[in-house]
């Protein structure tokens, strides 16, 4: 190639990484689809493989007739992103990924395999604390280069978080939080970290501890995370032990003694394990496939509280996201990231047990590519994760408290129907009829918003055998995060009195708790709140409508816009 052509194909290079990095925090993915266009059209061939890998299918195109493909990882290409709005972040491996052979995952073998068993980390006796300690030591010394190192297992949650990654045959990012692979994925980080840590000290039997945060025992920051390898800087050291945590968590200090805090978490528990995690889609989030006609942005009760309202609260408050914890792209720097998410699959676990499989073709496989103790990049598949007794692991037996924490009516049904009567009188109500909306421009969440919100005919008019069968939800629709930080707001129905409003009463029916990152901010995101049993908790489960309040947490839900409420009704 003569020296023009160099010139002219290193400025091309040049211009195409500044684009690249501009896509990154682009919010359209139409735009992102017509500037790649054009970039390949003035890229000479001999360099225009990046460009052409985003644009192997045109984004949000159905394909193989109406049926959208399972999520799918592009690995020619990894982007710099935002890790929070204003922090452009590069987590990317030193190399492409695609330089390392592909494996598929195969079942470690039982008959060679002893079961690891994940134990409760309050009561890890000092030799499991002291191999877990030289495991994560020899880990943090391996170098970059090596993609079991701890800056690269942590960089993977920042690459499948923030958007690095795009989908196969769409211009789309993959995003592991507000959907339904959050659960799967994270086991699978999760699991081959474990088995890395363990081959690291030469011990097939290592497991890592959860931090069971939800039970009264464990509702502290295990101690050891405290010293050596386990040291994070960037904690809040407020919230060190004895402080017990906030499941809760608004960035406020709650002021509440740490008995009034526990039944709050326990109450919190119940809620988004049970009364409000009836569907698959309540617990773990929105049903996401590859394109635009499959992206979603809905959360699960899990990943919104506890998942979120820890992570922050482990964070620094010296930090704008409450970094390390506090924001994805940093958040597996902090080894106790680990002990928080073998919870959150501990959890998954629980729920499972009583709740019908997810039979969806296009989850079970979707596939994502990891590292395994060997280095080498293993395909694997959310199929392959649904059963831990073939990933060779199980979780130590504990009493889960919060199953008998159902909370009751802040105030008694009869009266609460009686003062509801009295105001609907006394006030000129203002409806918002089922699938109705705050206006052309929404309601922006400044204070708090009571409306009454009427219900579904079809759900009052079913028989009671059949109701049982069903889940109420309501839907707030249309949730516009124009805030760079934390936002969280609870959503109650039927209060009458607004000085006692918390998650230990009924009334309570969910919360949204949102970490902004580079691949979700400026989309619109859906809460769904199940309702069924507070409803009958209330006794209003055959009254003609509800009122519903939505209470801002935080001061950036002044940044919030809602789009309106609605009521639906699915099978179990």
């Amino acid at each position: 190639m003569d020296p023009q052509k160099w010139i002219l194909s290193f400025t091309l290079i040049c211009i195409l990484g500044v684009s690249v990095f501009m896509l990154s925090a682009m919010d359209s993915s139409t735009i992102r689809t017509e500037i790649i266009g054009k970039l390949n059209r003035v890229v000479p061939d001999g360099l225009g493989g990046w460009s052409a890998a985003l644009t192997s299918q045109p984004s949000g195109k159905k394909l193989k007739g109406n049926k959208l493909l399972p999520v799918q990882v592009n690995l020619t290409v990894c982007l710099p992103t935002f890790g929070r709005p204003g922090k452009p972040v590069y987590c990317c491996p030193p190399r492409n990924m695609l330089d390392d052979p592909i494996v598929d995952f195969e079942f470690p073998d039982p008959a060679t395999t002893p079961i690891r068993v994940r134990r409760f980390a309050h009561r890890l006796d000092e030799e499991s604390i002291a191999k877990y300690e030289k495991a994560v030591s020899i880990m943090r010394s391996l170098p970059y280069s090596d993609p079991r190192s701890f800056t690269r297992q942590a960089n993977l949650h920042c690459q499948y978080c923030t958007g690095s990654f795009l989908q196969q045959h769409s211009t789309l990012p993959v995003r592991v939080h507000k959907t339904w692979i959050f659960f799967p994925w994270h086991r699978m980080l999760l699991y081959f970290h474990e088995k890395i840590l363990g081959s690291l000290i030469g011990d097939d039997t290592f497991a890592i501890p959860f931090w069971p945060w939800d039970l009264p025992d464990g509702m502290t920051l295990p101690a050891f995370y405290l010293n050596g390898s386990f040291i994070n800087h960037q904690r809040d050291p407020t919230h060190f032990p004895p402080a017990v945590a906030d499941l809760d968590f608004q960035l406020a200090p709650g002021g509440t003694s740490p008995e009034e805090q526990t039944d709050l978490n326990l109450a919190l528990m119940y809620n988004q394990m049970v009364s409000g995690a009836k569907t698959a889609e309540l617990f773990m989030g929105c049903a996401y496939k590859t394109g635009e006609g499959g992206d979603c942005f809905g959360p699960g009760t899990m990943e919104r509280a506890p998942h979120n309202t820890i992570h922050k609260w482990v964070g620094s408050a010296f930090h704008t996201g409450r970094e390390d914890m506090g924001v994805f792209y940093s958040a597996a720097r902090d080894p106790s990231f680990y002990a928080h998410h073998s919870n959150i699959d501990r959890l998954w676990e629980v729920w499972r047990a009583t709740h019908p499989e997810v039979n969806d073709p296009e989850f079970l496989d979707s596939y994502m590519y990891f590292h395994d103790d060997t280095s080498r990049l293993v395909r694997i598949r959310f199929r392959d994760v649904m059963d831990i007794d073939k990933l060779r692991y199980r979780y130590e037996g504990v009493e889960n408290t919060w199953l008998a924490a159902r909370p009751k009516p802040s105030v008694s049904p009869r009266l609460a129907r009686r003062e509801i009567r009295k105001r609907e009188k006394e006030q000129n109500v203002v409806e918002l009829p089922t699938g109705s909306q705050f206006g052309p421009t929404g309601r922006v969440l400044d204070s708090t918003v009571t409306v009454r919100v009427v219900r579904p005919r079809e759900v009052r008019s079913r028989a009671r055998r059949e109701k049982a069968q069903l889940e109420e939800i309501l839907v707030v629709e249309g949730i516009d995060v124009k805030a760079d930080d934390f936002v969280k707001f609870d959503v109650y129905i039927n209060v009458v009195d607004s000085t006692i409003m918390s998650p230990k009463y009924r009334e309570f029916v969910g919360t949204f708790v949102d970490i902004p990152s580079g691949s979700s901010v400026g989309k619109k995101i859906t809460l769904k709140l199940g309702l069924s049993e507070a409803l009958e908790d209330l006794e209003a489960d055959q009254d003609r409508a509800i009122w519903v309040t939505l209470l801002p947490r935080t001061e950036s839900c002044n940044k919030v816009i809602v789009d309106g409420l609605s009521i639906q009704f699915t099978r179990k």
